[in-house]
């Protein structure tokens, strides 16, 4: 199953929010997304019906073995874009902002090669 932009991002703010606080709510990802409660819940309810994601017996959002792999592959790029383009000098919002539009489209091998060029050029 191929997954969108949009479902990437979901994932990859609930593994952010849950690094940082070490839980997940519906809330949480609303408030990181800027979007509204409900349409945390229409995208939360797709997620797991394609087995990215459970709920535990609190409540709390959880990410299965295919939605960490997803989150943490988007993730990974959206950190590397981002400290490559602050090292070439954008400042750091706008570094964060444009590695956030690039991360979801770049191919593995320009990926890898970029990454590669950043750290023979470090």
């Amino acid at each position: 199953m191929t997954i969108g932009r949009s479902a990437e991002d979901y994932l990859e703010a609930i593994l952010m929010i849950h690094e940082r606080q070490g839980y997940v709510r519906s809330t949480d990802v609303a408030e990181q997304l800027g979007i509204s409660k409900p349409s945390v819940s229409n995208a939360t309810k797709r997620l797991r019906e394609n087995q990215y994601l459970t709920t535990d017996a609190a409540g709390m959002l959880v990410l299965t073995d295919a939605g960490m792999e997803v989150a943490s592959r988007i993730y990974t790029r959206h950190k590397a874009l981002t400290d490559f383009f602050v090292k070439i000098g954008v400042c750091p919002e706008q570094a964060r902002e444009d590695a956030c539009k690039i991360e979801h489209d770049i191919s593995q091998e320009t990926f890898e090669a970029l990454c590669r060029y950043a750290g023979e050029h470090a």
